[in-house]
C-alpha cells in the first residue's frame, strides 16, 4: 500500500511501514502503554510485539489525502484506560499530519491485553 500525494514540487510516495511505524512509535510513547498486540490466527492468543515490531499491532488505510489508523495496544494494570485511548487518539493524529500532511480521518484503538506485574 502507498499513500501517494501531489505539490507543485511533484509527487511524494510514502509506503505503508512507514505510516504503521509513525503510528506505533507514537502509540508506545504514551503513559500506560506496554506495548503493541498481534493476535495469532491459529489459537487467538495475544502476544506483546518486540520494539523492533512497532508496525505490526497497526493497520493504515489510505484513501485521497487522508489516512484511517487501527492500533490494537496491551496496556499496564491499573490505567485508565479512557485517558489512556484519548491520549493515543491525539498524539497519533498530531505525529502523522506533522510528519506527513496527511489528514488523519479516524484513530481505532483496540485494547487487547492488560499486563499485571
Amino acid at each position: 500500500m502507498q499513500a501517494k500525494t501531489v505539490n507543485k514540487f511533484g509527487e511524494i510516495e510514502i509506503s505503508g511501514e512507514v505510516f504503521a511505524n509513525l503510528v506505533g512509535s507514537a502509540a508506545t510513547g504514551c503513559y500506560g502503554v506496554v506495548g503493541m498486540a498481534n493476535r495469532s490466527k491459529t489459537d487467538g492468543i495475544v502476544r506483546l510485539l518486540k520494539k523492533d515490531s512497532l508496525d505490526k499491532g497497526v493497520k493504515v488505510f489510505v484513501g485521497e489525502g487522508f489516512v484511517t489508523v487501527e492500533l490494537h495496544i496491551i496496556v499496564e494494570y491499573g490505567v485508565n484506560i479512557p485517558a489512556i485511548c484519548r491520549n493515543i487518539m491525539s498524539r497519533v493524529k498530531y505525529f502523522v499530519e506533522s510528519t506527513t500532511g496527511f489528514t488523519v480521518r479516524l484513530v481505532n484503538v483496540f485494547v487487547d491485553s492488560m499486563r499485571i506485574d
